[in-house]
């Protein structure tokens, strides 16, 4: 007999630890694409790097039903950062490609 009941259902998997990190991964890039990559200095193109944090996104969300809030935030921060990003090249005068 053992004193600790263990519970499966709580329990971090490797799927899990990926998808959160894709998820964040996406934030990321997404804030590279909405303008914070001019502030480091990184020549941010959002029409290259927005879609692909919104994939990033989604998939994340179907990795892992566990971090899908998370992965929802991403995407919808992606698509935000895809408006902002192009209207900042816009009125930059940046390159879009």
């Amino acid at each position: 007999m053992s004193s600790v009941d263990e519970t499966h259902g709580d329990r971090t998997t490797a799927a899990d630890t990926i998808a959160g990190l894709l998820a964040v991964g996406s934030i990321v890039l997404s804030a590279i694409a909405m303008g914070f990559g001019l502030l480091l200095q990184l020549d941010a193109h959002p029409a290259r790097i927005a879609p692909v944090a919104i994939v990033a996104a989604l998939v994340a969300a179907r990795m892992s039903a566990r971090y899908q809030p998370l992965a929802l935030k991403a995407a919808l921060f992606g698509a935000l950062a895809w408006v902002v990003g192009m209207v900042v090249v816009i009125v930059t005068d940046g390159p879009l490609f």
